[in-house]
Order: structure tokens, then C-alpha cells, then sequence
């Protein structure tokens, strides 16, 4: 029972899903600081003086935006290229690599065939002669 769930353990996919967690975790921190603080507010940039940021009001009025039907596209933004470089490293350093290994492994699972015993191959030349004969 316990080497069946050691098998399962090491069969790759366990392990492979969870160390693109941890690290997918850890990255994504990094991430999300490096583009609230460096792309959000060059996109926020892009808005109008009077709004905060790149974002709109549903109901404006002549109220200042209020926060309850304000959009944030920047946020939207920032989100989808979070992702994006997330996934990316993710797949760059942690899925590219282990694909290789599994395609070299499987390789060098594959036996090479062996060349075919001595008796095999004078079968094969009797075989060849008793053809050559009926064909004459």
C-alpha cells in the first residue's frame, strides 16, 4: 500500500504540480510588485489629470469619482500581465526543463536492438537460398 503511494508520489506529476505551485506562489509576489509599482503607474499616467489614474466613473455627475462605480482599467491591466509574466516563468524555467529530462529519460529507456543471434542468422541465409532456388 505505501509503495503503490510512493510510486504516485514520484510517478513526476505530483511533484512537478507542486513545485510550480510553491514557486508560481513565490514568483507571482515579485511580480505583482514589479508592475503595481513600476507599469501601473505608467498606465495611471495615461489618464486624465482629473481622474485617478486610468480608470472612469459610471456616475460622474459633478461629484468627484466615486469609488463605487469606478472601473480601474489599470488594475485590469495589471492583473492580465501579472499573469502573463507569471505563466511564462513558470513555464520557461520550471515545464520547458522537466519536458526535456522526461523526453531524454524516455529515451534512454528504449532498449537498442540487438543484433540477431548467429542461428538466426544462418536461418536467414538458408531461407534466402531455398528462395533463390525456387525462383531459378
Amino acid at each position: 500500500m505505501f509503495k503503490g503511494f510512493k510510486d504516485f508520489l514520484m510517478r513526476g506529476n505530483v511533484v512537478d504540480l507542486a513545485v510550480a505551485v510553491v514557486v508560481g506562489a513565490a514568483f507571482t509576489a515579485v511580480v505583482q510588485t514589479l508592475v503595481g509599482n513600476l507599469i501601473k503607474p505608467m498606465l495611471n499616467a495615461l489618464g486624465s489629470p482629473t481622474s485617478s489614474g486610468l480608470s472612469f466613473s459610471l456616475k460622474h455627475g459633478g461629484k468627484p469619482i466615486e469609488d463605487a462605480t469606478r472601473i480601474d482599467v489599470s488594475a485590469m491591466l495589471n492583473s492580465v500581465i501579472t499573469f502573463v509574466i507569471t505563466a511564462a516563468v513558470v513555464y520557461f524555467l520550471i515545464v520547458a526543463p522537466m519536458n526535456a529530462i522526461a523526453e531524454r529519460r524516455k529515451r534512454g529507456q528504449e532498449p537498442e536492438p540487438k543484433a540477431p543471434a548467429e542461428d538466426i542468422l544462418l536461418l536467414q541465409e538458408i531461407r534466402d537460398l531455398l528462395r533463390q532456388r525456387d525462383s531459378v
